[in-house]
């Protein structure tokens, strides 16, 4: 069994940034690919970034340019850089695991953007 611990919500202003940690634990080999997911209020849960094995990333239109995605396979952690927010931007964050056909959830972190 994976558990997902994620770090690092909270409130910021416009312009500012935060980074995400999502660690996960447990009898863990080799995990395929970790990702970002976001869900406003009233809105439908939506990718954020992900990252493969080999590094490979991809991101959603709207945080190109302004968030990076990273991982550090030794810690089984993946992160998540948040640059230049923006209201849009609030959102529970949610962190994805994809190990050996399984998908993990973490329990989500509040990110807030005041204007």
């Amino acid at each position: 069994q994976v558990r997902l611990v994620e770090s690092g919500g909270g409130l910021v202003q416009a312009g500012g940034s935060l980074r995400l940690s999502c660690a996960a634990s447990g009898t863990i080999f080799s995990i395929n690919v970790m990702g970002w997911y976001r869900q406003a209020p009233g809105k439908q849960r939506e990718l954020v970034a992900g990252i493969s094995s080999g590094g490979s990333t991809n991101y959603a239109d709207s945080v190109k340019a302004r968030f990076t995605i990273s991982r550090d396979n030794a810690k089984n952690t993946v992160y998540l850089q948040m640059n230049s927010l923006k209201p849009e931007d609030t959102a529970v964050y949610f962190c994805k695991v994809n190990y050996r056909g399984y998908v993990y959830w973490g329990q989500g972190t509040q990110i807030t953007v005041s204007s």
